[in-house]
């Protein structure tokens, strides 16, 4: 009777077990990743040998979002993109990103606006080398360079946003798209202890935070009037900036931080940006 019953139960389990697999990947999440450096997850390791040119992690927060809520994903993220790579290809033999896309696909995250203008890159490089020059001391990058970054990230920036998202929408337009902001790199206000792992004047680290926070405004304002959803990073990211400790910091530091892309996400960054983006979705 007992070896009836085990040959029964067996039966039973080959039967159910591919059809729960099967529901559970008919019910699954068809997820797409679009973005830059942060959604790519650059410096974080292992690296994705897929596409080397991108840098892109397996433990980068599209990567964790899929693990936690059994999505298929598809992830395309490269480092170094732009707003214009969703519609062109931003190197030979990897195209642009939109071309991921589908009718059916049901979910997008991206991050993207940061490297329009070299905005990210062209900022901190000036601000550093101003920083390093003046000994930590007043604005010096604020007294040369004014709102010019300001005035790219408005006049430039914000409408390809804009023309992005909708890319998105046009190849999609039964997802639901997330556009997230970029988690705090610079403390709110200058920590001297900090000034050898970001060498920024003590006036320039508020310009600086400022730069992100108009850059996070617009990639907001650009993601409501397109129907995308925006991820908030500006109060869940406080005090996880560049010159927290290791362990503690989200963004890793231009100088001796632990990562091999500095000014970027590590992997408790990219896991914390998942759980944000989860939340504000209600997904998992």
């Amino acid at each position: 009777m007992l070896a009836s019953i085990t040959a029964l139960s067996a039966v039973t389990l080959g039967l159910t077990a591919p059809t729960a697999q099967a529901n559970a990947s008919a019910t699954a999440l068809d997820y797409v990743a679009l973005g830059d450096s942060y959604s790519a997850g650059s410096g974080v390791l292992p690296v994705d040998l897929s596409s080397p040119l991108c840098l892109r992690s397996l433990a980068n927060y599209p990567r964790v979002i899929a693990s936690r809520t059994g999505a298929r994903l598809t992830d395309v993220t490269c480092g170094a993109a732009q707003t214009k790579d969703f519609t062109e290809a931003q190197y030979p033999g990897v195209p642009p990103q939109v071309a991921a896309l589908r009718a059916d696909t049901q979910l997008v995250t991206l991050t993207i606006g940061g490297n329009d203008n070299g905005t990210f890159i062209n900022a901190l490089t000036a601000c550093g080398t101003a920083g390093l020059l003046s000994g930590g001391k007043g604005s010096p990058c604020k007294d040369r360079h004014g709102t010019t970054f300001d005035d790219q990230i408005e006049a430039n920036t914000y409408p390809a946003l804009k023309a992005a998202l909708r890319s998105v929408m046009a190849k999609a337009p039964n997802a639901r798209v997330a556009a997230l902001g970029y988690p705090w790199i610079m403390p709110p206000a200058f920590d001297p202890s900090c000034f050898v792992k970001l060498p920024v004047a003590s006036g320039d680290v508020s310009y600086l935070r400022g730069i992100q926070a108009h850059l996070n405004a617009v990639v907001e304002r650009a993601a409501r009037e397109t129907g995308a959803t925006f991820v908030d990073f500006a109060q869940v990211s406080e005090g996880h900036d560049a010159c927290k400790p290791s362990g503690t910091r989200w963004i890793e530091p231009l100088l001796f931080g632990t990562s091999l892309v500095p000014v970027h996400p590590n992997a408790l960054g990219e896991s914390r940006m998942a759980q944000q983006t989860m939340s504000t979705l209600g997904l998992g």
